[in-house]
């Protein structure tokens, strides 16, 4: 028997009346479990094995899918739970974080930021910036390492700059001509960029950001992530549509 503490990232219905669960746990990293009965509304594993619920877990097994044997509710974000767009931030944030890593390899880092980024959004921050921060440190953990603090090219720190994903990194006014493709930016939005590859999520405050800073933002993610990483997430997708809709659901109030 093995305990730990962990993160839902996604179940999937397995049989009649089994759940398999996948979680980020601090103690072993990523690890799918059996949940037996856990689809019967009254059974004691119901309510921990539903996505990003925080628990403390007991299992058997250490090979493959163990057998999760009982479960302990620290944490169920309720308010991400009963919102569907913070639903759809969260579940964007889990997946991303399943499909960027390998099971049983533990990082205590990643499990505390994931429940940061999973709290502070059930907490009222802005979901979309956190999400974006989110991304940016997941970089790294995909093998990725923009060059944030000075031109991917000639290597100045002064100037201003551009993103280009082709030098890997921000590029300065310098190398404009040898990116054409860059992606063009206000001082802001790099600002912001670098900020988000390095601070410290504890440090994080109120942030107020313009919507067209947030589709600058978003713009340059989704093109550093489509081209470098290869991953192709179903919640990425739904996001974008619910990004439509909430704009349409704008322009109405404004009328």
């Amino acid at each position: 028997m093995e305990k730990c503490e962990g993160i839902v990232l996604r179940a999937s219905n397995y049989r009649e009346s089994d759940k398999i669960v996948v979680l980020y746990t601090r103690e072993f990293g990523k690890i799918g479990m059996v949940a037996r009965g856990a689809k019967k509304g009254q059974s004691r594993l119901a309510a921990v094995t539903q996505p990003f619920t925080q628990g403390s877990y007991t299992f058997f097994g250490n090979k493959g899918l163990v057998t999760l044997q009982q479960g302990d509710l620290i944490h169920n974000f309720s308010d991400i739970q009963t919102d569907i767009f913070l639903t759809a931030y969260a579940a964007y944030t889990c997946e991303l974080l399943d499909k960027a890593t390998e099971e049983r390899k533990p990082n205590g880092y990643l499990y505390e930021l994931v429940f940061q980024i999973l709290n502070d959004i059930d907490e009222g921050y802005d979901a979309q910036i956190l999400v974006h921060i989110f991304e940016m440190k997941m970089l790294n953990v995909l093998g990725l390492y923009p060059v944030m603090d000075k031109c991917a090219i000639c290597g100045a720190t002064s100037g201003h700059f551009d993103f280009s994903t082709h030098a890997d990194g921000l590029v300065c006014h310098r190398c404009f001509e040898k990116d054409p493709y860059r992606l063009h930016l206000p001082e802001n939005v790099v600002k912001l960029l670098r900020l988000f590859y390095i601070f410290k999520l504890d440090r994080l405050g109120d942030i107020n950001v313009k919507p067209e800073t947030k589709a600058l933002l978003e713009k340059t993610i989704d093109t550093y992530y489509e081209e470098k990483t290869g991953l192709f997430l179903k919640s990425k997708r739904f996001l974008r549509d619910m990004s439509k809709w909430d704009d349409v659901l704008r322009e109405k109030d404004d009328n």
